[in-house]
């Protein structure tokens, strides 16, 4: 089996025998040994992973003009010992940037594997996506500061490779 990180580095590499592989492989193909568990509602393939991350990302990036303002109140009241707003503040404009280039590598990867893949699978994709997205689907409901925690807490799935991406 190949882990989702060597599936990420193999479809960014666009190598098309390792994203062929990786495409044809059936949805219960689970990665390798992994560390944590995956999310609930994510699924266990690789291309199901990367793109049910690309929805929860999505979903995430798309919270942050709603979350900044509590994210500020919650950095300016709770200050770390010899930090500055702005340096903390700075981080989450490092990790929009850095959310934007893992959401074009995961469009770049899914594209591969669909392309490479010797049946549809974007269906599958489109499932994942959509399952990703709904890990954000109750912000509405959250309290302000519930949902700035919830967000500034927020990482990928260890499963993905964020070492890499």
């Amino acid at each position: 089996m190949i882990s989702p990180l060597l599936f990420a580095l193999a479809l960014l590499a666009q190598d098309a025998d390792a994203a062929e592989a990786i495409a044809a492989a059936p949805p219960e193909a689970a990665a390798e040994t992994v560390e944590a568990a995956f999310p609930p509602g994510a699924p266990r393939d690789p291309y199901g992973l990367v793109a049910w991350c690309y929805g929860a990302l999505s979903a995430h990036k798309g919270l942050r003009d709603q979350v900044m303002p509590e994210v500020t109140r919650i950095e300016t009241t709770f200050r770390r010992p010899g930090s500055s707003l702005e340096d903390d503040l700075q981080v989450y404009d490092e990790l929009d940037e850095l959310s934007a280039q893992n959401l074009a590598l995961f469009s770049r990867a899914m594209e591969a594997a669909e392309k490479a893949s010797p049946r549809p699978i974007n269906a599958h994709g489109a499932d994942a996506i959509r399952r990703g997205r709904i890990t954000w689907s109750r912000a509405g409901d959250l309290p302000k500061a519930r949902l700035a925690q919830e967000w500034m807490s927020w990482t990928l799935p260890a499963q993905i490779g964020r070492a890499h991406v």
